[in-house]
């Protein structure tokens, strides 16, 4: 299988591991812009679990997920100029998010 695409960028779909997958996924946030409002996102997303954990209202989960999403795609299709690797790789991207997220809290990844 091949790992570029016609444009000669790494299809995410040959990555064999999340190991390989997060430079990748990395190379696809290198917008201040996109990464801070992938941040925001995750924040949100988080807001709204504790608020679906503390009310018990579960549309909580969905008003989440929209958050989280739409403000990722934003910075994607507004800044970065790419689309979601999640579109091709959902499972290692949604766990890409959260990593960064981590590597953002912690200095590793320029906020």
């Amino acid at each position: 299988m091949s790992t570029s695409t016609a444009t000669g960028s790494v299809d995410p779909r040959s990555l064999q591991s999340f190991a390989e997958f997060y430079p990748f996924y990395l190379s696809e946030h290198s917008d201040s812009t996109c990464r801070r409002l992938h941040f925001l996102g995750s924040s949100l997303g988080l807001a709204c679990l504790a608020m679906l954990l503390a009310t018990g209202q579960w549309w909580w989960l969905p008003a989440g997920l929209v958050a989280g999403y739409a403000c990722a795609w934003i910075g994607h299709f507004g800044f970065e100029k790419n689309k979601p690797a999640s579109f091709k790789r959902p499972l290692y991207s949604f766990m890409g998010d959260w990593v960064m997220y981590k590597d953002m809290w912690t200095g590793k990844v320029p906020f």
